[in-house]
């Protein structure tokens, strides 16, 4: 198995300098950028757009991993496209063609993502599997940082995997939510291939963002 990927969520970062905050966590070694996008309807909660998205770019040629927490989403494709999106991960019931929302989103050059709640079903992608680069398993609620873990999203990855070993695809297999040194390991033995964390990263100043970076990716159980 490659070495995991890091996407740390901005999402827990000082908002007063969030240029610096990205340039901080390139460096410290982040694979991916995750920014997390809600619109207090979708999710209770308000964060990103566009516009935020945009004025970021310039600051990391690393690719900015957007997960859309939004519904509609399909009149703002063209929007994130534009502010510089790489990959942009969308919730089965956010709008009712999620087919032709993962067309639109190829078709705007960014690679479509499927992001699953935890009470959301795996089997929910199979109509689509063959035209998704991402699928994001929540092990949290979405709309706030800081949550604890939800164990059964264990068996969620378990089964996720095995559905894209089968395709032969090399579809990124991504976790998001109370991920830290003790439960990412769990996480990357069921399968996942791509780590998200907020507070794990940005705890304790940007002194320690290579160190808690390097915690993630090669994880040891406490």
């Amino acid at each position: 198995m490659s070495e995991v990927l890091i996407s740390p969520s901005i999402l827990s970062a000082d908002f007063a300098e969030l240029g610096e905050e990205i340039r901080r966590i390139d460096v410290a070694g982040a694979d991916m950028i995750h920014v997390d996008v809600m619109d207090g309807h979708f999710v209770p909660n308000l964060t990103f757009g566009p516009p935020v998205i945009e004025k970021l770019r310039p600051h990391t040629d690393k690719p900015f991993d957007v997960h859309l927490m939004i519904a509609p989403v399909d009149p703002y494709i063209g929007d994130f496209a534009k502010a510089g999106a790489n990959i942009l991960t969308v919730h089965p019931e956010a709008g009712p063609h999620l087919h032709r929302t993962l067309q639109a989103i190829r078709a705007a050059g960014m690679k479509p993502g499927v992001a699953l709640n935890p009470g959301t079903p795996a089997d929910i992608i199979d109509p689509v599997i063959e035209d998704i680069d991402l699928v994001l398993v929540m092990s949290v609620n979405p709309g706030f940082g800081g949550q604890s873990f939800i164990e059964s999203q264990l068996r969620k990855i378990e089964i996720l995997r095995k559905k894209i070993d089968e395709t032969g695809r090399d579809i990124i297999l991504e976790v998001d939510g109370g991920l830290n040194p003790k439960t990412a390991p769990r996480a990357i033995s069921a399968g996942v291939t791509a780590i998200v964390a907020g507070s794990a990263v940005f705890r304790g100043g940007p002194s320690a963002y290579a160190a808690n970076i390097s915690a993630l990716r090669a994880p040891t159980t406490i």
